[in-house]
């Protein structure tokens, strides 16, 4: 952080949840931050309850009081996050996946209004992938057929991942062609993605294994750092890592 900025006064929705929770506690060890709201839905056991120097609160109004707003919760919490990000001028760093064409629509009307961050992963290593991948497909060529294979722990709902559209349009606008997608919900898995391309005499398999919600939380950290101060739009990792040309 530039030394003349001020501290980030963060609000993070779903603070209750996994991802929340995490994101909520590293940015608590990090010096650009001050957090200023905690939140979670209404009728949630935990509201009013301590979390750091703060009070778990249902009370949407309280983006007011934030620079920078985090939500990685699900599709109808974050219809509803949204206007209130929006009402207030609030840049948002937005992770949550599962979303229908409607919600994502919404969206990109509110990033005329403020600055979002949108990803369906904030790893920086599968940001990396998502830059490289053209480039493989374009010395493979037309002759390697391409699948991918996603798997995450048993309580993900949404399939294929975010990740792995992601991934499928990435590939697809370089091949020109369909791409297969191989979903697997088992235990606790936080996040495996496996592209396989696959020629008559040889098979190369890029893979990306998260071993921690860490490596997410930091991501949109770092993405909250970059978002605070800029003008409305729609961005996404490729911008906050500086790959997009």
């Amino acid at each position: 952080m530039n030394i003349n900025q001020k501290i980030i006064k963060l609000g993070v929705a779903g603070v209750c949840g996994k991802m929340g929770r995490r994101i909520f506690e590293l940015a608590c060890q990090d010096k650009d931050f001050e957090l200023a709201l905690a939140l979670e839905k209404k009728g949630t056991p935990a509201i009013g309850r301590d979390i750091g120097k703060l009070k778990i609160s249902s009370n949407q109004d309280g983006v007011f009081l934030i620079d920078v707003f985090i939500d990685f919760t699900t599709a109808q919490a974050t219809e509803e996050n949204l206007d209130y990000a929006a009402r207030y001028k609030k840049p948002l760093v937005l992770g949550t996946t599962g979303l229908s064409d409607g919600q994502i629509n919404k969206i990109k009307e509110a990033s005329n209004v403020i600055p979002i961050v949108f990803s369906p992963n904030f790893s920086v290593g599968i940001n990396t992938l998502f830059t490289l991948l053209p480039e493989v497909v374009k010395r493979l060529g037309s002759d390697y057929n391409i699948e991918v294979v996603e798997a995450h722990h048993k309580a993900k709902q949404d399939a294929p991942s975010g990740t792995a559209k992601k991934m499928v349009e990435v590939l697809t606008d370089a091949a020109k062609k369909n791409i297969p997608t191989h979903s697997i919900r088992l235990g606790d898995i936080v996040g495996d993605h496996t592209v396989i391309f696959c020629g008559n005499a040889e098979r190369i398999e890029i893979k990306h294994q998260a071993h921690s919600r860490d490596l997410f939380a930091l991501g949109a950290l770092k993405a909250a750092k970059w978002v605070y101060g800029k003008p409305a739009g729609l961005y996404s990792m490729q911008d906050v890592l500086g790959d997009k040309k």
